[in-house]
């Protein structure tokens, strides 16, 4: 009997503490670094986030949506149109991550974060890229990335911030154009270098010019100083002495003898040129 006894008092002390367990287990909640959590009563969202640590809740009729509040990386497309009406695609990785403050509202107005990255990010991507790129050329946005990127930054995080998302970081990851505009942009590439191979080859030819020139203000300098020797004293005699150099060095027929009349009274010249015979 008293056995019988012991066991059921066993028995209901262990669906008691079973009971108490269960209760405990959907009475408490664990918020780990990195989330934040939104506590529905009955479906309904209550106000004030719960941020890491340990937290109590109604068991059985309340329930718990964690939010992952880590930074966040999405690769979004976009396409527009530039200034000059030209088509550009772009894609961009964009980093961001959920205000933990405001999860409330993000549980009340979007649900999930699968549906704020294709119902807020991706539209409002496609907005801000189109602002950035209607405010320049294409060729300005090729250029002049930098400032298109910085422009797209500014219009997304404003964009962005209205739904408590905070962007930490974008990248163009790809930016392309109309085929029409690419062949366009290679041909005046290809324009500007034959026009900088040109400049090249006039500037070469200029400085060939050039040396010509001074080559022939050097060879007219020298007939200048040579002129002016044969008017001093002894010119004849300059003169004299070229002659039979060119004669001894060009291999021509030599004459035995050579006579320069004088001139102006100077006494004629006589040269024996033959050569001499040994004995």
């Amino acid at each position: 009997m008293n056995q019988l006894l012991n066991s059921r008092l066993m028995s209901a002390v262990l669906i008691v503490a079973g009971v108490i367990f269960v209760f405990l287990l959907n009475s408490v909640v664990v918020i780990n670094p990195g989330q934040a959590g939104v506590l529905s009563i009955l479906g309904k969202a209550q106000d004030g986030p719960l941020l890491e640590g340990l937290h109590w809740k109604p068991p059985f009729i309340a329930a718990v949506d964690i939010y992952d509040v880590t930074v966040q990386k999405f690769e979004v497309p976009a396409k527009s149109a530039t200034k000059d009406l030209q088509d550009i695609t772009a894609s961009f990785a964009i980093n961001f991550r959920l205000d933990p403050l405001a999860v409330v509202e993000v549980r009340r107005t979007q649900g999930t974060l699968e549906n704020i990255v294709t119902k807020i990010i991706a539209p409002q991507t496609q907005e801000a890229f189109k602002i950035a790129a209607a405010r320049r050329t294409a060729e300005e946005a090729i250029t002049k990335r930098d400032e298109l990127k910085d422009d797209f930054d500014t219009a997304l995080s404003d964009r962005l911030a209205k739904y408590n998302i905070i962007v930490l970081d974008t990248s163009v990851v790809n930016l392309d154009f109309s085929n029409e505009f690419s062949k366009a942009v290679e041909d005046k590439q290809i324009a500007e270098q034959r026009a900088q191979r040109a400049v090249y080859v006039a500037q070469e030819a200029a400085q060939q010019a050039q040396a010509e020139i001074n080559r022939a203000q050097g060879k007219a300098e020298a007939q200048r100083l040579l002129a002016e020797t044969l008017k001093a004293a002894g010119g004849q005699l300059v003169l004299q002495k070229e002659a039979i150099e060119a004669w001894r060095e060009g291999g021509a027929q030599v004459p035995e003898v050579l006579v320069i009349n004088g001139e102006g009274g100077t006494p004629p010249f006589f040269l024996n040129l033959a050569p001499s015979q040994s004995k």
